[in-house]
């Protein structure tokens, strides 16, 4: 009897060990998914504060509270991080730009001023951390130039929805959209972070410059 139950028990083993694996199998992508957003956000906070080169992997993994190997395993270094830090904020924009539309082309207009404005602002460390390295990083640059692309098409698109951009030609809606990321990046950043302007006041004239432009559509 006893040489029974042991055969049993010797069976039952495996399959018990694959069920607790398989169980195992999602906490470990949810830990794995949440150890790299850890990163990303102390890689973001680091770099804007000491610099990309004189922040070391060590430094951004205590601040994440991680192992060091984490970021060459997930990112393979820390050039590899500061991509995945990129291609992570143009994802939630571009998420965040399609949440809703205006009831009209000229509503959508000061909309989407105001929204990029604010964009720029809450974005500031991580514009202070890539901007320069663009510069210095040709696989950095690239990236960045698909980002903007991909996010002027997707305000070329917004605007498309309203019967009154029918009206006007591909390169004026262009030209909107352009104009969109201009007022976007000279008065959410240049002004108030660069130029140490004040913020409210910054942001009130791109309102008032877009209100302008909407009275000419």
């Amino acid at each position: 009897m006893d040489s029974t139950n042991t055969r049993e028990k010797r069976r039952a083993a495996p399959a018990k060990s694959a069920l607790a694996e398989l169980r195992a199998k999602p906490k470990r992508k949810r830990d794995r998914a949440a150890k790299q957003r850890a990163l990303i956000l102390a890689a973001t906070k680091l770099f804007a504060h000491r610099g990309y080169e004189a922040t070391t992997t060590r430094e951004v993994a205590a601040c994440a509270g991680c192992a060091e190997g984490l970021i060459h395993r997930y990112f393979k270094g820390k050039a590899g991080l500061l991509l995945a830090l990129t291609q992570s904020r143009v994802s939630q924009e571009v998420e965040d730009l399609g949440e809703r539309l205006a009831p009209t082309l000229e509503e959508e207009f000061l909309q989407l001023v105001d929204w990029e404005v604010e964009r720029m602002w809450e974005d500031r460390d991580f514009l202070r951390v890539i901007l320069p390295r663009a510069f210095l990083d040709p696989a950095q640059a690239r990236l960045l130039k698909r980002v903007g692309a991909s996010r002027h098409a997707n305000i070329v698109e917004c605007l498309k929805h309203f019967k009154r951009c029918q009206s006007l030609s591909a390169e004026e809606i262009e030209g909107l959209a352009e104009l969109i990321n201009v007022l976007g990046f000279v008065y959410g950043f240049m002004h108030p972070l660069v130029l140490r302007r004040d913020r409210g006041r910054a942001s009130k004239t791109a309102a008032t410059l877009a209100e302008i432009v909407v009275r000419g559509i």
